[in-house]
Parts: structure tokens; sequence; C-alpha cells
């Protein structure tokens, strides 16, 4: 699978919303790292895309990323079924997932995703599930189908590809 690219991606951000990032394990962290993700997408003008899963019982997406798209209201658990977010992944881009819950949500969206042809990248980092094994399984079951695993850190640098990239200061910073 070749690198990433800025110019032919898109982040899928899903479901990092009020009420379950709390019972989310390691929950600020994979939050400061989709913060990270939501950046440089907007440095490297990588379209973003947000989905919350039944906000009015979760809650709507956290501050620190509210303002990133405008959210997808969904009921089923893979984003895929909710309306208009097929619309919003229109094209071949390759898909960057992060959000919540790795074993429900962000695995059910992935593996529909994959089975319709799409490359997948899950971001390890910015993924989180209420227990730590839910998400181990889940890497586990992604990879096996094709999903590449990869980190913050992999994705930043592989949209800049080079320290000669304008934005490479910018972005460089989001990452210390």
């Amino acid at each position: 699978m070749p690198l990433m690219s800025a110019r032919r991606s898109r982040l899928v951000i899903i479901d990092f919303q009020t009420r379950l990032m709390p019972a989310i394990h390691d929950g600020p962290r994979l939050l400061a790292n989709a913060g990270k993700l939501v950046a440089a997408a907007k440095l490297l003008d990588v379209p973003i895309v947000m989905t919350e899963q039944n906000p009015a019982g979760l809650g709507a997406t956290v501050p620190e990323l509210a303002e990133a798209a405008p959210a997808i209201a969904k009921m089923s658990f893979d984003s895929c079924g909710a309306p208009g977010f097929i619309d919003a992944i229109t094209g071949d881009d390759d898909l960057i997932l992060c959000g919540c819950e790795a074993h429900v949500c962000v695995g059910q969206t992935a593996l529909s995703l994959l089975e319709n042809k799409r490359r997948v990248f899950v971001v390890q980092d910015a993924i989180g599930s209420r227990m730590p094994e839910s998400k181990e399984v889940a890497l586990r079951r992604l990879e096996r189908n094709g999903a590449e695993i990869v980190t913050t850190e992999m994705v930043v640098f592989e949209w800049l590809r080079t320290a000669e990239h304008p934005q490479f200061r910018a972005a460089a910073k989001l990452i210390k």
C-alpha cells in the first residue's frame, strides 16, 4: 500500500462525544492526537468528515473538535449507514479514521469501507474503547481485513513528505 498523501486523503472523525469520552480508556491522549490530526488536516487542506452517534443520548462532539466539520448524526454504528456519510466521502480518497469506539463504530465503519474497496488507515493512537482489550481485538481484526494501522505522527509526516514542505514547521510543532 502506498504512502498516504494529503491531496488524496480525507480525515474521518467518528464519535468523539461529550458523554462518551469520560468512559474511554486513555481518552485525553486520544483526544489530543485527534486534535493534532485535525490541525494538520487544516494546515494541509485535507477534507474532514465527522460523525456523532445518537447525539441525543451521547451528547455533541467534544468542544475541542466541534469546529473541525459539521457532524453527521447517526443511529447506525456503521457510519456508512448514516444518511449523508457516503456522499461526504465520495471519490477514491484514502480514509484516515480516528474516533470511538474502536470495536463498535470505528470497527464497523472501517470494515464496511474495506468491503467497498476503499483504502482505510486506522490511527491507533487516536481511536479508543472503554476497555483496552476491546481496542486491541478491533485493531487485530481490522488489520487482518486490510486496514492499515498507523499513528498520528505517521499520518502527519506522510502528508508532508518532506522537510521542505511550506507547512513543515507548523505541522512538526503539532507533534512535539
